[in-house]
């Protein structure tokens, strides 16, 4: 049986959420485009909206955090991170924050100004 602390073991279908942490993030030119900071779930789905993109900074000083939908991320085994089709430039114009206990999250306007700038509907607003 796998633990949840066995960050080597990448196998299955589940992820705990501080597994992902850290986990880095590639262009669709398989550069590095930055790491995943955190996750953020919907308390009433459970979905995961937004993995929160670290991305500017050198040894965490002057880093910037991007949301992203989580739909635009894919893992990928064969790098052991997750890839997604965002560029440097849409990344670096998007809705972003500098100070983590900062961040809108309770405006519903900001949460669905990040999933327009990814030319995404909001997942609260698509009826399954």
């Amino acid at each position: 049986m796998a633990s949840l602390d066995d960050t080597g073991n990448t196998s299955g279908r589940l992820i705990a959420a501080k597994q992902v942490q850290g986990t880095d993030v590639f262009g669709s030119t398989l550069d590095k485009i930055g790491a995943i900071e955190d996750v953020m779930i919907d308390k009433a789905s459970g979905r995961i909206a937004y993995a929160i993109l670290s991305f500017g900074g050198f040894l965490g000083i002057g880093d910037r955090y991007f949301p992203v939908p989580w739909e635009k991320l894919t893992y990928n085994t064969d790098l052991g991170g997750y890839v997604t089709d965002i560029g440097r430039d849409v990344l670096e114009g998007a809705p972003s924050y500098t100070d983590r206990t900062a961040a809108p999250w309770h405006d519903d306007a900001w949460g669905q100004d990040v999933y327009a700038h990814y030319g995404m509907h909001p997942f609260w607003d698509i009826v399954p």
